[in-house]
């Protein structure tokens, strides 16, 4: 008994309860697991609605020098914080022939402001010059294991993926960024260099599921 009391005492100085990631510190068993670096582009021909109308595949919208893949919404407070440097850097992305798109999976509110039509709308107020996509039933964010809002994934020219993770280190002030980690790797993969930060810690809103 004592042993089991020391263990239990010593378990969080060694790191034994890093899995705790819910609001009240629980660990979420049922949360995604993110796509490892290195890994091809997933469900490549599912066949996703933009706002457009037009329906597309993460395929066919893949550039000559790779594919960035957003997952965003029209609500999320970070999305919404982060929205001057999501179009940045899409825009960027876009102007080296680099595919764009974003897509909303909060497919547990597709009734409410992540609709349709309010993709539709927000879409157009943003001015937005590449892909928003629906994820119906969040079947790609499932497929990349992602969980967050916003959330990036780079893939290079051969479909594989180089860079996951968040826009940059300060998603809830861009007065106080320091590095421009979707940036770099971008500057980084076009230039056939290794990606120096592969994955970094994506901070948003929670992906809502359908129950």
């Amino acid at each position: 008994m004592k042993k089991l009391f020391s263990l239990l005492v010593v378990a969080p100085a060694l790191g034994l309860l890093s899995l705790s990631t819910g609001p009240a510190g629980s660990a979420d068993p049922t949360a995604p697991t993110g796509l490892p670096i290195g890994s091809p582009l997933p469900k490549a021909d599912i066949r996703v609605k933009d706002v457009s109308g037009k329906v597309i595949t993460l395929a066919e919208t893949q550039g000559a020098n790779g594919l960035l893949v957003m997952f965003s919404c029209n609500t999320c407070p970070y999305v919404i914080r982060n929205q001057s440097r999501t179009k940045a850097v899409c825009g960027y992305a876009h102007g080296h022939q680099i595919g764009v798109v974003l897509l909303n999976a909060n497919s547990g509110d597709r009734n409410g402001g992540n609709s349709f039509e309010a993709m539709q709308a927000y879409a157009n107020a943003q001015d937005y010059g590449w892909y928003y996509a629906l994820d119906d039933k969040s079947v790609l964010a499932d497929a990349f294991g992602a969980s967050r809002t916003p959330e990036c994934f780079l893939f290079d020219k051969n479909g594989r993926l180089v860079y996951h993770g968040a826009i940059d280190d300060s998603p809830g002030d861009p007065g106080r960024v320091e590095r421009h980690h979707l940036q770099i790797a971008i500057d980084e993969m076009l230039a056939g260099k290794e990606i120096s930060v592969k994955e970094t810690r994506s901070v948003g809103c929670s992906i809502s599921r359908q129950e």
